[in-house]
């Protein structure tokens, strides 16, 4: 899927609505937010550990990029009750396999676990990967290890398609690729 030319949806950069959260572009004033995600060693086990300052920087840029690039990212999740960001989720290009596919990913603050908010944003997004992307295929890569972001793609409707091996931090990570089609 290429993204060039996809239109910017959603007023007040609010992208998606469900029943009890709101999913909207990232601001720099998300930053302490995400790094209660991604500064919480149990939360990023998957990734082999908590980022630093400056990494947690750098998955913020990254999603201004993809904001710039293809007008799709990673979203804030907020929670309606409080108005307090709870975690991420949304569509973006990733790598898989020599190729880029378009996926559904999510990553919420440990206290926010259980609770089927990850679920409720993830089908969110899904539905907006077909119906506003027009995508025919859309996918969610997870970390063999990871059997709670498994279930949530199975809820999702996704099924287990293939496996490949990614390296990151020194270290070799089986991954499973999860797909819905249109």
């Amino acid at each position: 899927m290429d993204c060039e030319g996809i239109k910017r949806h959603g007023k007040d950069n609010v992208i998606l609505e469900t029943e009890r959260l709101y999913l909207r572009e990232m601001k720099q004033s998300d930053y302490q937010a995400l790094c209660r995600i991604l500064q919480d060693d149990e939360t990023m086990y998957a990734y082999e550990g908590a980022f630093s300052d400056a990494e947690v920087q750098e998955w913020l840029d990254r999603q201004f990029e993809r904001y710039r690039k293809c007008n799709f990212g990673l979203w804030s999740v907020i929670l309606k009750e409080t108005d307090e960001m709870i975690g991420q989720c949304g569509v973006s290009m990733q790598e898989w396999k020599e190729k880029e596919v378009l996926e559904v990913g999510y990553l919420f603050e440990r206290r926010y676990w259980h609770r089927g908010y990850a679920t409720e944003a993830a089908r969110a997004c899904k539905k907006y990967a077909f119906e506003i992307l027009k995508a025919d295929e859309v996918c969610t890569i997870i970390r063999d290890i990871n059997t709670a972001s498994q279930r949530v793609a199975l809820r999702n409707g996704m099924i287990k398609k293939d496996t490949w091996t990614k390296h990151y931090k020194g270290v070799d990570m089986p991954h499973y690729r999860y797909v819905a089609y249109r």
